[in-house]
């Protein structure tokens, strides 16, 4: 059984054990293409007899680097950000990183909150979802010089460098498409647009492509519902008991449009060719998903 009154190992420690010089050490862990691989190998198995554990938080406060990345997402409750989270976290990873993950539930004022911890942790760099947040947010991460990245929406005029799709020009695409068939009768079904860019962009596309058509989506017919698949069928009920029905449903993303593919069984309906539905960001695990 470990002792737990004996003391930590140190750099020194560690410098003994591989017969290496303690800055030798330092460099390996804080640049370690400087040093060569027979030598990582030497002080990284003394690292791990001796239980070695660097001070990152002493080593901020003499400007180096603490090695983690900060990333804020709306949530950890579905898949399609779950990947994001695994893919980000191994491209960091692979560059001698690690997360520090936190989730706002799409209250940016708690983002903001979010950010100052992750800040006062000395992150190395941000990354954050959508390309919308409070000034506050945007104006700390501009006076503090941090590196950031907004992910999964894209603009021209963004603050920070960002990666994703232009979620406007998505939603315009698909409001052309439906346009172009001729529906007329056309309801959507949104997930809550407040504090979700990149939903509020793809329903203003959507919006302003019908409405080169001539067509209007009713308000009893444009609705919003949390990202669930039951969330969604239970919102159609309403909608689908209707004597008057639309003859295309635009969905917001995947899991609200299988939500509205499994509902249909239900409810007496077929996805038919009379009966149109898309959706927006798909994610893996509803690509190999079969409603029945």
């Amino acid at each position: 059984m470990t002792d737990k009154n004996k003391k930590k190992s140190d750099i020194i420690a560690v410098a003994k054990a591989a017969r290496v010089s303690p800055s030798t050490v330092s460099r390996s862990f804080n640049h370690p293409e400087l040093v060569k691989a027979t030598t990582r190998k030497k002080i990284d198995a003394a690292v791990r007899r001796l239980g070695y554990i660097r001070n990152r938080a002493a080593q901020t406060i003499h400007g180096i680097r603490s090695g983690t990345v900060g990333l804020i997402v709306p949530t950890v409750d579905h898949a399609i950000f779950a990947e994001l989270i695994q893919s980000f976290s191994e491209s960091i990873e692979d560059l001698g990183f690690t997360i520090l993950l936190a989730s706002h539930g799409y209250d940016l004022e708690r983002e903001y909150a979010l950010t100052r911890k992750m800040l006062e942790h000395r992150v190395d760099g941000m990354a954050l979802i959508g390309i919308e947040h409070s000034e506050e947010t945007l104006s700390l991460l501009q006076s503090q010089g941090v590196p950031t990245i907004q992910l999964w929406n894209f603009s021209q005029t963004a603050p920070f460098p960002c990666v994703g799709s232009d979620n406007f020009q998505a939603g315009w695409l698909v409001g052309q498409h439906v346009g172009q068939l001729r529906h007329k009768k056309v309801a959507a079904l949104f997930p809550p647009l407040a504090g979700n860019d990149r939903a509020a962009h793809r329903f203003e596309g959507v919006s302003q492509a019908l409405s080169e058509f001539d067509i209007a989506i009713p308000d009893g017919w444009s609705l919003e519902t949390p990202y669930s698949v039951g969330a969604a069928k239970e919102a159609l009920v309403g909608l689908l008991s209707q004597a008057d029905l639309p003859t295309a449903l635009i969905c917001g993303n995947d899991v609200l449009a299988w939500g509205r593919c499994t509902q249909y069984p239900g409810m007496g309906f077929a996805c038919r060719t009379t009966s149109r539905s898309r959706g927006s960001g798909i994610s893996k695990g509803h690509v190999s998903s079969n409603p029945r």
